[in-house]
């Protein structure tokens, strides 16, 4: 049957259970409009939603996680593709299927954010060149000094099939997960990690290239330890409020158990944070003839790695099924929703790309319950409009066909 908005409304199943009666938090943080222009397939779309969950159905292909990817970008760092900028420009589509030259102008996003403090506006794209790779911020028409402004207004997590792998592959891609995690309770992080990053990287370039100047290397050890060491203890920090979270399961999701791995995590464990920077800028300059001959940092919060296991079983989530692991996946972003609800008094947007296809019906239920009881406003893609049923009028559905949208 149903709804008065000609959105499926269905009869109140387990869903009601999982999401126990509650109303949307006061405090969530969601999108009410968003326009894009030249983006992927979009030269132009524009799309006006409430607060609540938005479900995204079409056919392969059709651009649903492209506008997923768009809404990314209201977060720090490159999106959740890591797409090269100038990657992102609209393209003409070739007889054949390629794609070939950008069929307009630089890409560009604006949103509008409803928060707990009031709207919010936010416009991001590239600048406009030809070759720029430079992105653009402005925040209620002022231009960002840099895109940890983000982090303030409002967090972003993301699920993506690529992202079932997560526990699997190397190190880097478990980083940035944890760094957007910890960018929902230390809005100062992603400055640091930029800060760590361009200083690592400069160094880099003197040890290959030199010139070998002792002074200048100095300088950029001290803002690697200053901020290496930042970077290590708000890790530390949330992974430890995330581990008793996560313990704490919603319904049929596994508990998880996360710790974190590395060198600069054993100096903080023994060492005050003043300490640990001190041994870290002298180990930097004791490895300066290492680093050079291996072409690689040998020391930093880079080379720290998330360790997660199954709480009651404690194997490693590496170990387990392909299924087990993204339910440990959701497990820790619903636990994060959480915390961020419980500390921060809003929820983070959450984007969910085709993740209700590979969930069993009770685990699809406890996700949405989970999500309506933390009022976050989540946006969820599928092929099938039928995944998301027991949403109902209680979520926003629209379909996607050849990057066109439509009110369902």
């Amino acid at each position: 049957m149903r709804g008065d908005h000609g959105i499926l409304a269905l009869p109140r199943t387990a869903l009601d259970a999982a999401a126990g009666g509650l109303a949307p938090a006061s405090g969530a943080v969601a999108v009410r409009r968003l326009v894009l222009t030249d983006f992927r397939g979009y030269g132009s779309a524009r799309l006006q939603v409430t607060a609540a969950p938005v479900v995204l159905f079409g056919p392969n292909g059709a651009g649903k996680t492209n506008l997923l990817e768009a809404l990314s970008f209201l977060a720090p760092g490159r999106g959740l593709r890591r797409a090269r900028l100038g990657e992102i420009d609209r393209r003409v589509r070739m007889p054949d299927g390629a794609l070939g030259d950008p069929a307009g102008g630089a890409w560009a996003i604006h949103a509008s954010l409803e928060t707990p403090v009031g709207a919010v506006d936010i416009g991001t794209g590239r600048e406009a060149s030809d070759t720029s790779e430079r992105r653009v911020l402005l925040i209620d028409g002022e231009n960002a000094k840099s895109q940890a402004a983000l982090a303030r207004h409002l967090g972003v997590v993301w699920l993506t099939p690529a992202m079932d792998r997560l526990f699997v592959e190397g190190g880097s891609a478990r980083r940035r997960f944890l760094d957007r995690l910890v960018y929902g309770f230390d809005a100062e992080h992603a400055q640091r990690v930029s800060g760590y990053e361009q200083a690592m990287r400069e160094r880099a370039r003197l040890l290959r290239d030199g010139p070998m100047d002792a002074s200048w290397l100095a300088a950029l050890e001290e803002t690697m330890a200053a901020t290496g060491i930042a970077i290590a203890a708000a890790r530390r920090e949330t992974v430890a409020r995330l581990d008793q979270a996560s313990a704490e399961a919603i319904g049929p999701f596994p508990a998880a158990r996360l710790a974190l791995k590395g060198e600069i995590e054993a100096l903080l464990e023994r060492l005050p944070a003043l300490g640990a920077e001190d041994e870290m800028r002298a180990r930097l300059k004791e490895l300066r003839r290492q680093d050079a001959e291996s072409g690689v940092t040998l020391l930093g919060p880079h080379r720290s790695d998330l360790v997660v296991r199954h709480a009651v079983t404690g194997m490693p989530a590496a170990e387990g099924s392909t299924g087990e692991q993204k339910a440990l996946l959701i497990s820790i972003v619903l636990a994060h929703a959480r915390l961020q609800a419980a500390l921060r008094e809003r929820a983070p947007l959450l984007l969910l790309d085709e993740v209700a296809a590979h969930l069993d019906p009770a685990r699809r239920a406890a996700l949405f319950g989970e999500i309506l009881r933390l009022g976050a406003q989540a946006w969820l893609t599928g092929t099938d409009a039928a995944l998301f049923e027991e949403l109902g009028g209680r979520a926003q559905f629209f379909s996607v066909a050849d990057a066109a949208l439509a009110a369902a």
